[in-house]
């Protein structure tokens, strides 16, 4: 990780520099921001749900039910929605 003063470069420098680190970006020494690279692959709805508090905190409320209350199976879920049954999923044949 880099840790750069604002002064020093602009924002479209620390594009092109942050392809694979970590920037944070000061001013008078303090940390202000960081510059993150998303990673190929990584779609950015991803990337921004990932760091969004809310989302963060409604995932760690839901994680907490679960571990007081317990879960229920898909197929509980379903009987209680009124939703078909799915069928188990067919055998393949051995090849010879």
């Amino acid at each position: 990780m880099k840790t750069v003063e604002i002064t020093e470069a602009s924002l479209a420098e620390y594009g092109r520099k942050t392809a694979k680190e970590t920037w944070v970006l000061t001013r008078r020494g303090k940390p202000v921001a960081a510059v993150v690279p998303i990673r190929r692959g990584l779609d950015f709805e991803t990337f921004s749900l990932s760091h969004n508090p809310e989302f963060i905190d409604l995932i760690n409320r839901s994680w907490a039910g679960y571990k007081a209350a317990g879960g229920i199976s898909l197929e509980e879920l379903k009987r209680k929605y009124g939703l078909k049954r799915t069928s188990p999923p067919r055998r393949r044949r051995a090849l010879r």
